[in-house]
This record gives C-alpha cells, sequence and structure tokens, in this order.
C-alpha cells in the first residue's frame, strides 16, 4: 500500500505540477482574449438570465436554467471554501488571495466555453433526459479520432468522483459533526447515507430542485457571517486589501506562527486552490449545465460563468479577508480549523456557524458530483448502468465517514487533474465554435430567439 501510496503522490506531484498550473491558467486566459473580455463585460447580463432562468422557459431541457447553476454550484461551494481558502494563505501567504482572484477572472471565460460546447453537442438520453459534458462535446464536435479522449474523461469521472465528490466529503462532514457537537461519525454516516439516497434515487431533476433551494440558502447564511466579521473589522479592510496585493508580489516575512512564503508559494496555492474551488476547467460543471431547459447554447454559457465569479470572487474571498482581518493567519494554524478561529474570534458561536457550513456545503457537494459521475458511468456504460450506480454510490457514503481517506483523497485528487487534460485539450479545439456562437448571439442581440437550437 505504501509503495501505491508513493506511486499515486509522484503521479499526482506530475499532473498538479507546474504545466498542469499554466495549462489551465493559459486556456482560460486564451478564450478570454478570443472572448474579448466578454465574461467580465457582460457579468451584468449573465446576473439577468441567471434571475429569468429561475422559471420554466419551455424549452429543450430538463431543469430551470437557474437550477442548472445551483447544481453546478452545489459541487463548487465546498470544503475548498473554507478549508483550501484557509490552506492557501496558511501555506502562500495573503497573497495566495490575490492569485485566486487572477485565477476566477481567467476561469469565468473557461466556465462559459465549458457550458456552450456542453450545450450546443449534447445528446438526449434512451430515458428522454438530456445529458452533455466534455465526454459528449469531444465526441460530437471533434472528429472520431479523438474519441478516445472522451472515454478517458469519462473513466477518470466516474472513479474520482467517489472519492472526491462522496468519501472525502461524507469524512468532513463527519469530522466537523464530532468536533463540533460529538456526533459519532458512524451515525452521521448513516444519517447522510439515508438523505443522500433519498435525493439521488429521484434523479437529476430532484437534485436539482434541492440544490435550488439549499445552495442560495447555505451560501447566504454562510456569506452574512462572513460580513458579519468583515463589518465588525471594516477599519482593517482597506490594510488587509494592500497587504493581500502587496504579498502576492513580495517575499512574506515570518511573524507569529506563520513560517514565511516566497512569491513563488502564493502563486502556486492561490492558483491550485483557486482551480479546486471553483473547478473552471476540469469539466464538470458543464454535465450539469447540459441539463439546463434552454435553446441558446451562448445564454447558458453566460449563466455558467457566474458558477465561477460566486466561488471564488464572493465566497473565497469573504472566507480570505475574514482571515487576514483578524489576523488569525499569522497563528501557524491552517485548513477548516483557521477559518474557524477567524470567525470565531468576532462572532460568538462563529466556529460553530462554520462547522454548520462545512456540513452542508459538504452534503451537497455529494449531491452535485453524484450528477457528474452517474453521467459518466452512464457514457461508458449505458442506461442500464444508472440505477446500479446510485445505489453503490449511496452506500459508499458511510464507508467515507469513518475510513482513514489520505490515500483516497491523494488518488482523487490525481483523477481530478487527469479529468482536466482531455477537457482543456477539447476547449482549445472548439474554441473557434465558442467563438463564433458568441459573436453571433451578441450580433444578434441578447434578447433574440437563439438561431441554432441545441
Amino acid at each position: 500500500m505504501d509503495t501505491l501510496t508513493e506511486l499515486v503522490g509522484t503521479i499526482n506531484g506530475i499532473v498538479w505540477g507546474i504545466p498542469m498550473l499554466v495549462l489551465i491558467l493559459g486556456v482560460g486566459l486564451y478564450l478570454t482574449t478570443g472572448l474579448r473580455m466578454m465574461p467580465v463585460l457582460k457579468l451584468g447580463t449573465g446576473f439577468r438570465l441567471l434571475w429569468q432562468g429561475r422559471k420554466d422557459s419551455g424549452e429543450k431541457g430538463d431543469i430551470s436554467a437557474f437550477n442548472a447553476l445551483m447544481t453546478s454550484l452545489s459541487a463548487t461551494i465546498g470544503t475548498g471554501n473554507i478549508a483550501g481558502v484557509a490552506t492557501a494563505i496558511a501555506m502562500g501567504g495573503p497573497g495566495a488571495l490575490f492569485w485566486m482572484w487572477c485565477t476566477a477572472l481567467v476561469g469565468m471565460a473557461t466556465k462559459y466555453a465549458e457550458a456552450v460546447c456542453a450545450v450546443k453537442y449534447r445528446e438526449t438520453a434512451d430515458n428522454g433526459e438530456y445529458v452533455g459534458g466534455p465526454m459528449y462535446y469531444i465526441k460530437n464536435g471533434l472528429s472520431s479520432r479523438w474519441t478516445w479522449l472522451a472515454t478517458a474523461f469519462a473513466l477518470f469521472g466516474s472513479v474520482a468522483g467517489f472519492g472526491i465528490g462522496n468519501g472525502v466529503q461524507s469524512n468532513s462532514v463527519a469530522s466537523a459533526l464530532q468536533d463540533s457537537f460529538g456526533i459519532p461519525v458512524e451515525a452521521t454516516g448513516v444519517v447522510l447515507m439515508l438523505l443522500v439516497g433519498a435525493v439521488l434515487m429521484g434523479g437529476i431533476k430532484r437534485i436539482a430542485t434541492v440544490a435550488g433551494k439549499l445552495v442560495p440558502l447555505m451560501a447566504a447564511f454562510y456569506i452574512g457571517a462572513g460580513l458579519i466579521v468583515l463589518a465588525l473589522n471594516a477599519s482593517a479592510i482597506p490594510g488587509a486589501i494592500a497587504l493581500v496585493v502587496e504579498s502576492a508580489f513580495n517575499p512574506v516575512a515570518a511573524t507569529g506562527g506563520f513560517a514565511g512564503a516566497a512569491v513563488w508559494a502564493a502563486v502556486r496555492f492561490g492558483v491550485a486552490r483557486g482551480v479546486f474551488s471553483n473547478e473552471a476547467g476540469l469539466g464538470s460543471a458543464p454535465i450539469a449545465h447540459a441539463s439546463a431547459k434552454t435553446n441558446d447554447p451562448v445564454r447558458q454559457g453566460l449563466i455558467a460563468m457566474l458558477g465561477t465569479f460566486i466561488d471564488t470572487l464572493i465566497v473565497c474571498s469573504v472566507t480570505g479577508l475574514a482571515i487576514v482581518v483578524t489576523g488569525e493567519w499569522t497563528t501557524g494554524v491552517s485548513g477548516a480549523p483557521l477559518t474557524s478561529a477567524a470567525f470565531g474570534s468576532v462572532v460568538p458561536q462563529g466556529d460553530i456557524i462554520v462547522a454548520i457550513a462545512l456540513a452542508v456545503f459538504a452534503f451537497t457537494t455529494i449531491l452535485g458530483w453524484s450528477v457528474y459521475c452517474e453521467r459518466c458511468v452512464q457514457y461508458l456504460l449505458g442506461e442500464k448502468a444508472v440505477k446500479p450506480f446510485r445505489l453503490v454510490f449511496t452506500l459508499a457514503v458511510p464507508v467515507g465517514a469513518i475510513a482513514t481517506l489520505d490515500f483516497v483523497w491523494l488518488l482523487a485528487d490525481t483523477l481530478n487533474a487527469m479529468m482536466a487534460i482531455p477537457n482543456l485539450i477539447a476547449l482549445v479545439l472548439l474554441s473557434p465554435v465558442v467563438f463564433k456562437l458568441t459573436r453571433e448571439y451578441f450580433a444578434r442581440g441578447d434578447k433574440a430567439p437563439s438561431a441554432s437550437k441545441a
């Protein structure tokens, strides 16, 4: 087992090394340039379409455009927003938050392109549901010689989902509830299994309905608590922002329990945790957006890109700034305990708030990733594999709650990166299609019906 762990660890170091970070940022920058900064300039349009997308449009698809984004956010807003941001700052200093912001700005273009391709090249399954994602836009958008790339993505996604989207999340819930409330991990595992199973067996429509109600509520709850922390430290905010920007380009000296960090550490941990948090480029989110009720790929792309904005530029920023303004980043603590310490130092029972948020975030991440994993299994094995998959995925929840997951986390993290490689290649090859559809959409006015049906 030790030899296997070392092997996977070596592979992980390669796939999440400098080339991967350059690839993710490079593709995002290329798409941002090709789209002429459209994702940033059209943020308002995206939010308007999201608001309109709350209602059934009567167009082709299975779930509302709003619920498609909520399903995507249910998978992305999770432990990365609480533990991931804290780890980035603990390892790379406050400047890591700046590089997370940069990752998000170019990641919006990546997420936009993913959703455009997902809707453009989606298919109707035997059960009448709309299915899509990287495996489908590789298969339907590129020539047959690229089909192996689609199979590779689906294979990596189907396995990674059990780790990063199931075992790791249930373990996070169990640990948070045991530490804060003394609830046995076994009890949490069983209850979580029953809750997940009740939602999962209803398929994507039930998952999307739950996500549509739970995600906005949990995000508002956590952001609200974070804003209270910032409001009570309002005088420290300008200095905190200046420190974030300054330490993004200058080494941070050791102070308190903080061991100091070079600029490269800020870049490395900021980019890596930013990608981990918002998943732009990994190819997961477009699987959810492919089910949206829309006839226009660009319209859904404009909504999809908000996921990166909300996840990183809002939720992660609240966490990061709360850690910096309270000065807790100098204590030497890392991960979720650092975020808990920051909230708890200002808000009564702030650590309890973080524990509850972490538990709910992780629960919805399990639901969101079940969709991604199911679609990958469905692509590989067909419709007959869907119900058995849901049963196995549900039964895996309590196993994750009680297991030691160091190896599972490492393997899932590695497979997550390997999902990104086929997806990023496909996005570059399909970028002319994305650019063309975007030009046509804005040329006719974004309120006009689409000329090309998905």
